[in-house]
């Protein structure tokens, strides 16, 4: 109840990014429900639980998604005076996975809703019934796997918020503001792995590649009789490794915006890069495996590759996985913005110009962008790279 109450008294943003969450999550559920339907009509297919498995890569986007999401809500932040009133930081992640799971389950009616109406068992079948052999409308559906398929999001996506903001020991408890000059801030430590799961990613794509081309290819959701189980396994592994290196390469741009006799924007960019690596990072990193997984589909499905067009559940599930991207990385400029608001006030009472900041923030994205750009050109021309052989 108290995890309700928070939520309609959250402030618009929040709001807006948990429904948001749930949109994304009955994107994710109608996915799921597609795959019982395409069992259901083919019960002695081969590829049913393999059309299922493909949508582990929607799942996990909007897992995603729904934690970040959680870790910027203002409510799930400890302060003073809550621990006295039994909301410590234990309680408080208990609430922000409460909140999450409301807006899952909320985003996994809204599916079943829509998936019923579409097989015509509300209201009869819309759309001249176009959707009724997609969908199995002639067979009956078994409850507890509808069941089970819907819960999977709001569970997983809720366990998964209590995970990542649970208390750890020996975190340090928030300080005062310091006057003495800034330390050299940490680097993060995550580059050298993301390289080889980066390497080991398309290692495995390519491997998947080579046994699209002998024919023992996976068919993908929508129709689509090309792809292989190993594809989703491959692409998974470059994302992991695109997001475990965008911190540490974010905190290389910021440190090359510092040298070489930088002036005060210079110096201003590279230390909100630096500062900021974790929390701009990985969603940047996420965004450009994103972004090179779309640059190789269109390369499988391209003119003259004598591969099917894309159905609607494929580029369904590609809206999907791309918007829970985007709007990630949204979500995490938004909050670092706000995370600098104080030392932007602090700095215009000193007497900086506003252009100064602005430069200072126009940098910032350059430097983002001549970096994880070409990097995004790089990583997609090597996975599309056995697809045109």
């Amino acid at each position: 109840m108290l995890a309700l109450r928070l939520t309609r008294g959250a402030h618009p943003f929040v709001l807006c990014g948990r429904l948001l969450v749930a949109a994304a999550s009955a994107g994710t559920g109608f996915l799921m429900l597609s795959a019982l339907s395409h069992a259901l009509a083919h019960p002695g297919a081969s590829g049913a639980l393999l059309r299922l498995a493909w949508c582990v890569v929607p799942l996990t986007a909007t897992v995603y998604f729904a934690v970040a999401m959680a870790r910027n809500d203002p409510a799930t932040r400890p302060r003073e005076g809550l621990s006295s009133v039994g909301l410590g930081p234990a309680a408080l992640a208990g609430l922000a996975a409460a909140s999450t799971a409301l807006s899952s389950l909320l985003g996994s009616v809204v599916a079943l809703l829509f998936f019923l109406h579409l097989r015509g068992d509300l209201t009869g079948l819309p759309f001249d019934g176009a959707a009724a052999g997609m969908l199995a409308a002639d067979q009956p559906l078994p409850l507890a796997a509808v069941l089970t398929l819907l819960a999977i999001v709001p569970a997983v996506a809720s366990l998964a918020t209590a995970v990542a903001l649970r208390p750890r020991a020996g975190r340090p408890a928030p300080t005062a503001p310091r006057t003495e000059p800034p330390t050299p801030l940490p680097v993060p430590s995550g580059l050298p792995w993301g390289v080889a799961l980066l390497a080991t990613g398309l290692a495995v794509e390519s491997w998947a590649a080579g046994g699209t081309s002998r024919g023992d290819g996976v068919p993908l959701p929508g129709g689509v009789e090309s792809g292989a189980l190993g594809g989703v396994l491959g692409w998974l592994l470059t994302a992991l490794g695109l997001a475990l290196a965008g911190p540490g390469l974010t905190h290389l741009c910021g440190r090359v915006l510092q040298s070489a006799k930088p002036g005060a924007v210079r110096l201003l960019a590279g230390r909100g890069l630096q500062e900021e690596a974790t929390r701009i990072g990985r969603p940047v990193g996420v965004v450009c495996a994103v972004a090179s997984g779309a640059l190789a589909s269109a390369t499988l499905y391209g003119a003259g590759t004598g591969t099917s067009p894309a159905g609607p559940l494929t580029a369904l599930g590609g809206v999907l996985v791309a918007g829970c991207a985007l709007a990630t990385l949204l979500s995490a400029g938004v909050e670092a913005r706000r995370s600098r608001a104080s030392a932007n006030a602090a700095l215009l009472r000193l007497g900086a110009p506003a252009s100064a900041l602005r430069n200072a923030a126009a940098l910032r994205a350059v430097a983002l962008i001549a970096v994880f750009v070409p990097l995004t050109w790089a990583v997609a021309t090597l996975a599309a790279a056995p697809l045109r052989g």
